[in-house]
């Protein structure tokens, strides 16, 4: 059990902003904090990375040796609006031979020699333990920022490096399936959208199915209706089993809240069936589109749509047409669609039977998909886990 400034030292880092760095062409790389919010792998080999340059017409030969990134060294991200990812890091495993130094907002810390395995501080910064107290060193309001002094404070539990190298290399093993499976889901995502493309447009058709497609408006297709939210001051209204399905919720099969038979009486809640199509009308979630998987009540952001068309169909077209449908009819912008904004969407329709076979064929990549997905969090559940109790 160490406190972190005894094991480390801290080296100079810069404040490039990113009108200073390009993709294009230098010498010397940088690290953006942003980039350790929302690119890097805790496990950081610059070869598996998409690093910027400084510009060459920064001058930064007054930078010293030292001060530039060794393999082995911690690179915190200093500040964040967000509590889960303030003093965020990751560990250099690799430079390649690269020239890198740690830019804004960042720290950079180089353990002493002999104390770690190289790549066991990638984990052990992420555990529990350590998020927990770097977390509560943390100041600030709107945006949480830490410095060298806070997180030199924070105590380090770690064995000795030869146990070190094997939960390195066994967490390391999870990362990589971890990994594959979301190269395997994007494979798969590629997949549908380039196929959806391709049978909507009618360039590719099943065999069998030569009759000529036609134009019609959602609104001639199907039903419409929306719910509403019981009064909120009655507590009574939201003891019940009945599930209450909100925007950002008609793609999940568990809900926040739930209301009962009297809520649903007293406001203009209404009921949808496992199979209805769920559109989201309002806010963050407008224009997302679901197949309902639970009967329950919708509030009013959240439009159903019934039809007698293949229900998957229509969905899949919704669904893998949404930024065209959202470019289309939302005009200037606006952050909210409606009834009578979904009823104008045209849809191309073939006949019944080939719908099916359509929608079937989608489907099943669907599921293929959400099957890859679940065992994602399996995946990434077991490493938590372990991240959880492997370091105490």
């Amino acid at each position: 059990m160490k406190k972190l400034g005894e094991i480390m030292d801290f080296k100079i880092t810069n404040s490039f902003s990113r009108e200073n760095l390009n993709y294009e062409n230098g010498t010397v790389k940088n690290i953006h904090y942003g980039d350790i919010h929302t690119k890097f792998q805790a496990l950081f080999d610059i070869r598996n990375e998409v690093v910027p340059f400084i510009n060459e017409d920064i001058n930064i030969r007054r930078i010293s040796e030292d001060n530039f990134c060794k393999e082995g060294d911690i690179i915190f991200a200093d500040a964040s609006e967000d509590l889960e990812d303030v003093g965020k890091s990751i560990e250099v495993i690799n430079l390649n031979d690269v020239r890198l130094l740690s830019g804004l907002h960042t720290l950079l810390a180089r353990p002493k020699e002999n104390v770690f395995h190289l790549g066991f501080n990638a984990y052990l910064f992420k555990s529990n333990r350590v998020r927990t107290q770097i977390q509560r060193e943390s100041q600030g309001t709107k945006v949480l920022s830490i410095n060298v002094g806070r997180i030199s404070k924070i105590e380090l539990s770690f064995p000795a490096v030869k146990e070190q190298q094997k939960i390195a290399s066994f967490l390391s093993l999870i990362d990589e399936r971890i990994q594959t499976q979301i190269k395997i889901i994007e494979q798969l995502e590629t997949l549908i959208k380039g196929l959806s493309e391709k049978l909507f447009s009618q360039e590719i058709r099943f065999k069998g199915f030569t009759e000529k497609w036609t134009e019609k408006k959602l609104g001639k297709l199907a039903t419409f209706y929306s719910g509403g939210t019981p009064l909120t001051s009655k507590k009574e209204y939201f003891d019940g089993n009945i599930p209450f399905i909100r925007s950002g919720e008609i793609n999940s099969n568990v809900t926040e809240q739930f209301i009962n038979e009297l809520g649903l009486k007293n406001s203009s809640a209404k009921m949808v069936e496992v199979g209805d199509i769920l559109y989201a009308l309002y806010g963050a979630t407008s224009g997302e589109v679901a197949i309902s998987k639970i009967n329950g009540a919708i509030n009013q952001a959240v439009l159903c749509i019934k039809s007698q068309q293949n229900h998957y169909f229509i969905y899949s077209y919704l669904f893998h047409k949404k930024e065209h449908i959202i470019n289309k009819y939302l005009q200037g912008g606006q952050g909210n669609l409606s009834a009578d904004i979904v009823k104008q969407i045209e849809l191309p329709i073939p006949p019944l039977e080939e719908q099916t076979i359509i929608a079937n064929f989608l489907s099943a990549i669907d599921t293929k998909i959400q099957t890859e997905k679940n065992i994602l969090e399996k995946y990434q559940s077991q490493k938590q886990y372990l991240l959880q109790n492997l370091f105490i």
